[in-house]
């Protein structure tokens, strides 16, 4: 099932793969069964639904795509859009991520997307590595259908994690308390799971989760895509055991996130198109304030218009980048919420709106010490952190 929303004049197709976690086993599965049903079965999902973020057709709330034919394609398979499998005798799940998106473009091509210029595949979270699974093989799925002309690209939000270390190692008993690597290795065996032929190709057999971490896969793909990502992820802590519920952080959890931070700052540093500010959240591009976070000045919005325009320009003359548009942007700042643009903090007892100050103490950040350490006046770092330099 899938949402659509015409466009008759436009020529450029934005397709959203919903995220929501996954399930691995058997047990995860039924628990996922029984606390979020809508993301296993269609049974209650509304008639309609009003898009937002990059899936406004308002122009104040999404500058460059409001005019673009959109669709949702809600999230029931819980494999990360990366299984295979109908229900069988050894499972009563059926998995079938990468054959839903198969089956809604064979549809689509019939509604106008055969006329189209561009094809967007976007996602958040469980759908942004969605998106870095499937943007290949949507394009080769439209080739192979004869429709060469149709310029395929990707846009993953939020959905970039990291094979590293958790703070805590934790027995993987479910979805939570699992590390990402051991999960997503139960999980292709469950779901049947497939991942794109140039990245198998890379790992040994039975190493094919491996292509479901960003930084790995990212290499291998020929089409071309965004990767928009918070540096400070929140369920990329959550799966390393870094829970920031209302005690003051430990000086070890503090290095963690740190670390964190220029970790995955590093595995962007030869993605050519990127967004990824030094905020604690998750998920942006369908949220409404999307415009509003900004890198070095640079809003998301803008960013992803220069990108569309750069893929414009060296499609016809392979120039250099333009001026003043910058499409590689990534956060230099080195904890949570140094960017003064990041969404607001809220105290999660209290609900009560926290500015960064408050909230590096809330995390147990101690302004003497971190002073002292950068060779500055306490008061200094505190001016710093509240402009956000």
């Amino acid at each position: 099932s899938y949402y659509l929303k015409e466009s008759k004049g436009s020529r450029r197709w934005l397709l959203f793969l919903e995220g929501g976690g996954y399930c691995f086993n058997r047990e995860s599965c039924a628990s996922r069964y029984g606390t979020s049903r809508r993301l296993m079965s269609s049974g209650e999902w509304p008639a309609t639904r009003v898009g937002t973020g990059i899936l406004s057709s308002q122009p104040e709330e999404n500058p460059h795509w409001w005019n673009a034919n959109m669709v949702f394609i809600p999230y029931c398979s819980s494999d990360v859009w990366s299984g295979a499998s109908s229900k069988s005798e050894k499972s009563e799940y059926a998995f079938m991520g990468a054959l839903i998106i198969q089956e809604v473009i064979k549809e689509l091509v019939g509604k106008g997307l055969g006329t189209a210029k561009v094809l967007l595949l976007a996602g958040s979270s469980a759908g942004g590595t969605g998106v870095l699974l499937n943007v290949d093989r949507v394009a080769e799925q439209l080739e192979e259908m004869g429709y060469q002309g149709i310029q395929v690209r990707g846009l993953a939000d939020s959905g970039w994690f990291l094979d590293n270390k958790q703070y805590r190692r934790t027995d993987c008993i479910d979805t939570i308390t699992c590390a990402p690597t051991e999960a997503i290795r139960r999980g292709i065996r469950y779901w049947n799971g497939v991942v794109p032929e140039r990245c198998k190709l890379q790992f040994k057999e039975g190493e094919e989760w491996n292509c479901f971490f960003g930084y790995k896969i990212y290499p291998t793909l020929r089409c071309p895509v965004f990767v928009v990502q918070w540096l400070f992820d929140e369920a990329q802590l959550t799966v390393d055991n870094v829970h920031l519920t209302g005690q003051p952080v430990q000086e070890g959890q503090w290095l963690y996130i740190q670390n964190l931070g220029r970790e995955l700052r590093n595995t962007l540093k030869d993605v050519t198109a990127s967004f990824a500010p030094a905020c604690l959240s998750h998920e942006i591009i369908t949220r409404n304030h999307w415009t509003d976070i900004q890198v070095k000045g640079t809003s998301l919005p803008r960013a992803l218009h220069c990108w569309d325009r750069s893929l414009h320009e060296s499609n016809k003359n392979g120039k250099a980048p333009l001026k003043g548009c910058p499409i590689h942007l990534i956060d230099s700042c080195p904890w949570p919420h140094c960017n003064p643009s990041c969404p607001t903090i809220r105290d999660q007892f209290t609900g009560q709106e926290m500015n960064v100050i408050q909230f590096l103490m809330h995390m147990g950040f101690d302004v003497q010490k971190m002073a002292q350490q950068q060779g500055l006046e306490p008061s200094k770092l505190l001016g710093m952190l509240s402009s956000g330099n």
